[in-house]
């Protein structure tokens, strides 16, 4: 093998073991939230590593039911599949969402306190991040 083959296998290992790693979390995350994972629709699930994974997760409890679930270098988070047809349109719902989110929370006057500011803003910079990650065309392919 030569040494660029060998860097190419150690990144691709690299990102099998992130993408394992965050498959895992988003596992938990549901878990968490009462919903037990059954299924993973692979095909169907992107992934930007390190940054952040879409999954499309089938639930067996509390009643058979898909979600679009993200995690990665961002807070985890999840919705109903029928708010978006695709990992791109699922990545722009968590955007808007956590960009009202944000502005309900300094509305609310919660971000007096510190550790709330601190979750408004990092809300909306994830959010922006994840607006701009769906806007690149080169990064979805036939999806554009």
């Amino acid at each position: 093998m030569t040494e660029q083959a060998v860097d190419q296998a150690q990144m691709e290992a690299k990102r099998q073991e992130w993408i394992k790693e965050h498959f895992q979390k988003a596992n938990k995350f549901l878990a968490e939230k009462g919903v037990m994972p059954s299924n993973v629709l692979v095909d169907e699930c992107r992934y930007l590593a390190p940054f952040v994974a879409i999954w499309k997760i089938e639930s067996k409890q509390p009643k058979k039911q898909t979600y679009w679930v993200m995690s990665g270098d961002l807070p985890s988070d999840y919705v109903d599949v029928s708010v978006a047809k695709t990992a791109r349109d699922a990545m722009k719902h968590f955007a808007m969402m956590w960009q009202l989110k944000a502005e309900n929370l300094h509305r609310s006057g919660v971000t007096k306190e510190p550790t709330q500011a601190q979750f408004a803003n990092l809300l909306v910079s994830r959010a922006e991040d994840l607006y701009r990650l769906s806007e690149d065309k080169q990064l979805w392919g036939d999806e554009a």
